[in-house]
Order: C-alpha cells, then structure tokens, then sequence
C-alpha cells in the first residue's frame, strides 16, 4: 500500500517521474504496438492533446452550462451518422468506449423488449463465437442469456443464430468487423433475419466503423454493414480507434429515437431535482468529445482517406510478408486487423519471441495464430517487422516451440 505525500512535489519533479515509470512502456510511437493503440502520427496526437487539455475541466452531463460540449457532440453524432448511411431521425450519442457503447445498446434492447414487446421473465441475446466479450459483459449486469452460435468459414452463420433465437431474444448481433479476424460478418443476411423474425440488430462496427467507410471510398469492395442495410437497429461505433480520436470516445448510434430513448436514464424522485443522463456515465470528460470533434474537423474526408489508405497498404504488405514466410492469412480481410497462422510452429512461442524484440501484439486461439491491429505508422515499419518476424519463428523454432499464454487485456 502506498501513502499520499504529506507534502507535494513540484511539477517538473513529478513529470520526470512519469517520464521514467513510461520507459519501459511498449515503443508505440515507434510503431512497435499493433493493439491498444491506434496512431495516426505526431500531428493528429498534438490535435487530440491540445483539444484535449482545452476542455478537461468542461463536464458533458451538463450541456445548459456548456453548450460548445452539447453543438461538438451533436457535430461527431452527425459526422459518424452520414458516414454510416443514417436514414432521416437517426441518432446516437457519445460514450466512453466499445465497452460503453455495447452495454447501452444492449440497455435499449432491453428495455424496449420489457416495455414496446411486453416481455416478462427470463431474456437472451444471440451471437456468433467472434463477437466482442463486451456482450458477455452487458448480459451478466443485465441478468441476459448469452447465446453463442458456431461460425462458418470464420463468418456469422446467419442459420446458426435463426436456430438459437426464440420469442425471448432480445437482440441479435453481427460485426464489422469482428476483433478475431478482421472480417466483415453478412451483415445483409442478418439485416434479413431480423426483419423476418421482427429482432433487433446490432450491428459491432467499433472496430469497422471508422475505417470501412473510407476504405470502401478508395475502392475496395466492402459490403453493406451498416443502416445501409434496413434491418440494422444500432450500430456501435469507436472514435479512439480509427477515427484517431483521444481515448475515451466511442459512439452508440439508433435507428430511430423511439429505440435510443430506451437507453437514456431518468431519475426524477431525488432530492436535488430530476437527473436525466444519455449514457451510462455521469460526468462526461469535455476534453474526450472536444478532442473528438478537433481531429475530425482536422482531418476531414480526404485526411481520413489518406490515412486508412496507408492502413491498407500497411495491411497487403504484411500479408504478402507473411505469407511468403509460409503463414497463411484467415479469411479474406479488407480492414485495418489481419489475423494469421501456420501449422508448423507454435504461434504463442513466436509471439513471445516478437515481445523480446519489443513488439507488442495480440494472438487468436481458434485456430492459434498472430493477430495484428494495424495503424497508419506500420506502413514504415512493415519490413522490420517480417523481419523480426522471420527471427522470432526461427528462434521459437530452435526453442522448442516452448508455449506461451495469449491475453488481449489483463
């Protein structure tokens, strides 16, 4: 246990400190981080602080006090929204993260089961195997059934999650992409269903919905995902991922305000008068909405375009890379994530041998292979990293191929 200071310290001393506590963080500017964090280079990090710092005491549960947070927050809603194919009355919000956005949705499917569907009792919500944990994380607080259904060639089955849903379920969920593999789930297959069957759709573009939109606008054939598609009835969306935004910022959207409303807290038997918050939080940083708005007022459409074409290009040169090394790329991934495996080697023993040489990275267990989540500065770093790459399975190798524990998180 450590004790508060009885006397502080001054800046220049503490800020030194920080300094040496972070130097044996992963080297991300360097590009030596393919999770956690996405960069988009020095300028767009300069942008995210600078706006940042600008609003941090600013607080977004109270928009009448500070109207800039309330106009910059319904500006990202708008730009995430056009981006996405929002019809006329859609809306959203702004969250803290993924997790966030999920658990709200989630929160407004269940409730509208309770309340417009007039169900009682036990409630599920079906999905495939390569949904995001953060659905198992909303149903255990929500007291909701998690469904999980096998994939087909690594894909949402759509026939899989028909069979698993019932008059109780809640919602059914498709990604875009899933984290796993970085492949885009049949989004338009699944839209189908839920028109059939009369379910909610969530469609999981945390990952996806900041960068699909622009790759598909240099050309690559990304299919329909989001409100495009007419069964879709929320979608998720993170501003800290490939919109380069500072962390904590994600977006929840609806497919009309008669579904957000279910998500939107009102307590209005309390002392201190009627308290009305649209998300989960309370107090809501200023600075992450104000950051938000800031890099993508800054980088536009054509920045956006220009970035996510060097993820792309990044993205075929690691996979023509690796390849050649005799791994073989799962699925067909036009994205920013590439997942990989071989047969051979043990892929947990190479991605322990990568973090010696400082690359932090993720794995997949099913089938077990390397899993990168790439940003605009891997495109420098392509060949250093097959080149380490081809060292760490040479060596993994010549170790035996002793085991290591993949974790993403923890």
């Amino acid at each position: 246990m450590t004790a508060l200071p009885k006397t502080g310290a001054a800046w220049a001393e503490v800020a030194e400190r920080m300094r040496q506590m972070a130097g044996g963080d992963v080297k991300w500017r360097d590009g030596k981080a393919a999770v956690y964090v996405f960069n988009a280079g020095p300028e767009i990090e300069q942008v995210q602080k600078e706006a940042y710092a600008l609003f941090a005491s600013e607080n977004g549960l109270g928009p009448a006090a500070f109207p800039s947070l309330r106009q910059m927050e319904a500006e990202v809603v708008g730009f995430g929204l056009s981006l996405l194919h929002g019809p006329e009355g859609a809306v959203g919000n702004m969250t803290s993260g993924g997790t966030d956005s999920i658990l709200m949705a989630v929160k407004a499917a269940r409730d509208f089961a309770r309340q417009d569907r007039g169900l009682t009792g036990p409630l599920n919500l079906v999905l495939p195997r390569s949904a995001h944990p953060a659905f198992d994380k909303a149903c255990a607080v929500m007291e909701i059934e998690v469904r999980r259904t096998p994939l087909a060639g690594l894909l949402a089955d759509p026939d899989a999650i028909e069979a698993a849903c019932d008059d109780r379920t809640i919602m059914i969920v498709g990604s875009a992409p899933c984290f796993p593999y970085g492949l885009i789930d049949p989004i338009a297959a699944l839209g189908e269903l839920a028109q059939r069957k009369a379910l909610w759709l969530h469609v999981d573009a945390c990952v996806g919905g900041y960068i699909a939109p622009f790759v598909r606008m240099n050309g690559a054939p990304v299919p329909a995902f989001d409100f495009e598609v007419p069964g879709v009835s929320s979608m998720s969306a993170d501003l800290h991922k490939y919109g380069y935004c500072a962390k904590g910022a994600s977006t929840v959207f609806f497919r009309s305000e008669a579904l957000r409303r279910r998500m939107i807290f009102e307590v209005g038997d309390w002392p201190a008068s009627k308290m009305v918050t649209p998300t989960l939080a309370g107090t809501r940083p200023g600075g992450a909405i104000a950051a938000a708005w800031a890099v993508m007022n800054v980088l536009g459409e054509e920045g956006y375009r220009a970035k996510h074409g060097e993820v792309t290009a990044a993205r075929e040169a690691i996979e023509a890379g690796v390849r050649s090394q005799g791994w073989r790329v799962l699925g067909e991934p036009l994205l920013g994530i590439t997942a990989f495996t071989r047969e051979d080697l043990n892929p947990f023993a190479v991605l322990k041998k990568l973090f010696e040489r400082g690359w932090v990275t993720s794995a997949v267990t099913e089938p077990r292979g390397l899993h990168l989540m790439l940003s605009p500065v891997h495109l420098a770093v392509a060949d250093r990293y097959l080149e380490d790459l081809a060292w760490a399975s040479d060596a993994a190798r010549a170790d035996g191929g002793k085991p290591a524990e993949a974790r993403y998180g923890g």
